[in-house]
């Protein structure tokens, strides 16, 4: 069976030897957690490339942080994934779940595929 890209990690599947992305969706979601979690200066040729979340592991866990957060998101989306709207990001920590260590940190990013017009999101969790 065909499919559109290798779903990464790579992992075995009986049917196409590499595990693959089967739809549109998949594709989209899996480019944008990439876009998200490569750090600006590991791409090779696109310096630019990439949000960098892991880079604000050690910054103070606050609204500043999360408004940097968020607009790397957003800049990164709009140049690289301009396919991608995004409708609402949030963050989870010891103030939304008080469960959770206070140097724990997740990001839910909600967004549309404009051309597929499918609404989808996407959960990081950092600690």
């Amino acid at each position: 069976m065909s499919g559109f890209s290798p779903k990464l990690p790579l992992s075995l599947d009986p049917d196409d030897g590499y595990a693959l992305t089967k739809s549109l969706k998949e594709v989209a979601k899996q480019n944008f957690k990439h876009l998200i979690l490569t750090s600006p200066g590991e791409r090779i040729m696109d310096p630019e490339f990439g949000v960098g979340i892991r880079s604000y592991l050690f910054e103070n866990n606050g609204p500043s942080t999360y408004g940097q957060i968020e607009a790397r998101i957003r800049e990164q989306t709009q140049k690289y994934l301009p396919y991608i709207q995004i409708d609402q990001i949030s963050f989870g920590n010891t103030e939304t779940n008080p469960n959770i260590s206070e140097n724990f940190l997740s990001v839910r990013i909600s967004y549309i595929i404009r051309r597929l017009a499918v609404a989808d999101s996407l959960e990081i969790p950092l600690n």
